[in-house]
């Protein structure tokens, strides 16, 4: 299987996660294995990798580039699941964990699996290659539904018109294909719009994002992963566009922050303390060479914050309400 693959900022993950020999890293993404592949040969004897994917061809590919670390194991997972994999594997804490968000080159490149515009497949989309599908989506819901996800995963302002005409379309007949939804796109919205960049790049995205329930699992990803960190561990995660990008800024800044008591109070009632520091202020974000080189990156931002709490504050949070 050619699984081409070129990781985001690896010299920026890998120096931001300040790898321990002795540590134990699990990388939520494995992908082609990159990050990976850089983060197993910084580890010792005692160092331990986990690397995890939700699609079954990266797992393959993943566990294959792998074999040559007797430290690193790959498991069929989401990162989602990242707090049952640990338990399952019995380990309390570890000391870092990378998230590189969105789809892979690979799932991109390959046109059978549906993701791109550009080639003629099965409207797809699935990164499990199980549950439903994009054309299950684009076939069955309404079209005030379709119009919501296109509006608020895509962020595409032509969204009621688009899902108008999706909607019309399949009362001829069945929406199957990427480059039929494509059409549909590209009828839908002005010819100015067609002319500046390609309209399909939105609708495609919120649908897949809507498919594998993106914005849901990194919501709970990032409270279990960064609940998993060991004191002075570090999160890491690469977003591609403005609304993960925004998920992952509001959890880390919540994480970091400390009184919530009202401004007027003169002393601080709550008692609550920063569970962690950012590492980086704003965003990393691709330098020139690598833009040249890998032109996927150019909207890739790169966040990372480090725990510096013991304590497990949902835990105290559920005591609380009890």
């Amino acid at each position: 299987m050619e699984f081409s693959h070129i990781p985001v900022m690896l010299g920026q993950c890998i120096e931001g996660l300040d790898i321990r020999p002795d540590g134990i890293y699990v990388d939520g993404t494995a992908g082609g294995a990159g990050h990976s592949s850089a983060i197993a040969s910084k580890l010792g004897e005692n160092g331990r990798l986990i690397a995890l994917d939700r699609d079954p061809d990266a797992v393959a590919v993943a566990t294959e580039r792998l074999s040559v670390y007797k430290n690193a194991q790959v498991i069929h997972r989401n990162y989602s699941e990242i707090r049952s994999v640990l338990d399952e594997l019995g380990i309390d804490k570890v000391d870092g964990i990378l998230m590189d968000l969105g789809v892979s080159s690979f799932q991109l490149d390959e046109g059978s699996r549906g993701f791109s515009y550009h080639t003629d497949a099965p409207l797809d989309m699935r990164m499990s290659k199980e549950g439903v599908s994009a054309a299950d989506i684009v076939n069955t819901y309404t079209e005030q539904e379709l119009a919501r996800i296109i509006f608020e995963y895509g962020e595409e302002k032509f969204s009621r018109r688009i899902a108008a005409n999706i909607v019309a379309a399949r009362e001829i007949a069945p929406v199957e294909t990427t480059l039929q939804l494509a059409d549909i796109i590209r009828e839908s919205v002005p010819q100015k719009a067609r002319r500046d960049k390609n309209p399909c790049k939105k609708t495609f995205q919120a649908i897949r994002m809507a498919v594998n329930g993106e914005l849901e699992h990194l919501s709970h990803g990032l409270e279990d992963a960064f609940y998993s960190l060991k004191a002075g561990g570090r999160l890491a995660v690469i977003t591609f566009h403005s609304l993960e990008d925004r998920l992952v800024k509001q959890k880390f800044a919540g994480w970091c922050r400390g009184c919530t008591c009202p401004p007027d109070f003169p002393q601080c009632v709550c008692g609550n303390k920063p569970q962690g520091k950012l590492v980086n202020r704003k965003p990393i974000e691709a330098d020139t060479e690598e833009l040249e080189r890998n032109n996927r990156s150019r909207s890739a931002k790169l966040r990372i914050i480090e725990r510096s709490a013991d304590r497990d504050g949902r835990a105290e949070l559920r005591s609380l309400l009890l």
